[in-house]
């Protein structure tokens, strides 16, 4: 069996600066990838300065020893935010690596596929969202900041922009593409100007347009899902639930926090709206209270937050437990994807995975040597052991992306 040789890191910021890669190197050769997104120079700490040494000269396929170990120890500094997204990068690249050694994908590892082509939606970010475009973001863009990202320009894949001014023509374009949901976040401007505490008749009736637009060229022939970025407090939430009744939502995702599930619950029973929370959440202590409070009819999971692989099929079986379908968070790097896929097809309780196009088509092959596969509105189940793609080793240069290598 494999044992750890090596740990490297990368942070690709000509790509997506807060994105950071992560590859484990073993004795027989076989190299796992994982990756996490958001303060990636305190993960790289975590992983070189802490985490190395449990990891390198032990059993590379020991998932589960080294997942706990771990955990139970990054929890002792409190309730883990960058630790246990330390941990989820490291543990996809052990999922990685157990694949390649049993030459299988992950989801035949995971129990076999219940659904061998899952469906996805489109997050209407554009090619700047969270990404580097080529030139300087304007000063007021905060491209660090979750639910602050770049409006974007007309043009193609510019989904963000179009989701604002040309609603109508994004929805038939998405139909076109067999794709069935669109996710989009109108009123978040509003936020950025005036804060969460209130919402006017004026911003509603401006948010609104596009969605009304949506409605009125396609009908009911995609789903829409409203984003909320988390930004409202729970008065403005609720005038803003009842103003989306008319366009028929398939989710209101994270409208409020998530820091009191009861005041979700209660905001859920209030509007009586569809609810999907959150990738903000991570590991099962988080989880459990917002399902035992029936704060969510849609469990969100970011499969490289929430604690790896290993976590994220147990939080969709945790979720299945109380009869709540999960749906598989996307909109970082193209692992996230791939993490998510694998265990999507291995479940029969995951509902959507999402994408954003515009990412796929414009920067993931900067970052992967395989693409993800997608035929009418679906992505199929990778067939090549471990994850199905790699990082490129390129990224991996010394002297360049702020690599890091700790060595046994």
């Amino acid at each position: 069996m494999p044992r750890i040789t090596a740990i490297e890191t990368a942070i690709p910021a000509d790509v997506m600066p807060n994105l950071i890669l992560v590859r484990v190197h073993t004795d027989e050769g076989i190299v796992g990838c994982g990756e996490t997104y958001y303060t990636p120079h305190a993960i790289e700490a975590l992983i070189h300065d802490w985490m190395a040494e449990r990891l390198l000269g032990a059993e590379a396929t020991d998932i589960e020893s080294h997942w706990r170990f771990l955990y139970e120890r990054c929890t002792a500094f409190g309730h883990p935010g960058a630790e246990m997204r330390a941990l989820s990068a490291v543990d996809v690249a052990l999922w990685d690596i157990l694949g390649q050694v049993c030459g299988q994908p992950i989801w035949k590892l995971l129990g076999g596929a219940a659904q061998e082509r899952v469906h996805i939606y489109n997050t209407c970010g554009g090619p700047g969202y969270g990404a580097v475009k080529g030139e300087a973001p304007p000063a007021n863009a905060h491209p660090g900041w979750p639910g602050y990202g770049d409006e974007g320009s007309p043009g193609p894949l510019q989904d963000n922009w179009a989701s604002f001014h040309a609603a109508g023509d994004l929805a038939e374009e998405l139909i076109s593409e067999g794709i069935p949901g669109m996710k989009l976040w109108p009123f978040d401007r509003f936020v950025h100007e005036n804060g969460g505490l209130y919402l006017s008749p004026s911003d509603i009736e401006a948010g609104m347009k596009p969605l009304r637009e949506i409605r009125e060229r396609v009908g009911d022939r995609i789903e829409i899902m409203i984003e909320g970025h988390a930004f409202f407090q729970l008065p403005s939430a609720l005038r803003l639930a009842e103003a989306l009744k008319e366009i028929r939502p398939l989710w209101l995702e994270d409208t409020l926090r998530v820091d009191n599930v009861r005041t979700l619950a209660d905001f859920r029973r209030q509007s009586g709206m569809p609810v999907a929370a959150s990738e903000m959440l991570l590991g099962r202590a988080s989880y459990l209270p917002l399902l035992e409070a029936q704060a969510a009819d849609y469990v969100m999971i970011d499969p490289t937050w929430a604690g790896g692989i290993s976590e994220t099929r147990r939080l969709i079986d945790l979720a299945q437990a109380f009869n709540v379908p999960a749906t598989m968070h996307d909109c970082t790097g193209p692992l996230t994807l791939f993490s998510g896929l694998h265990c999507s097809v291995a479940s029969t309780n995951v509902v959507f995975q999402e994408t954003v196009r515009a990412h796929i088509r414009t920067f993931y092959e900067r970052l992967i040597d395989r693409q993800p596969r997608i035929e009418n509105g679906r992505l199929l189940a990778p067939t090549d052991p471990g994850l199905g793609t790699a990082l490129l080793p390129s990224l991996f240069q010394p002297g360049e992306n702020r690599h890091r290598r700790s060595d046994a």
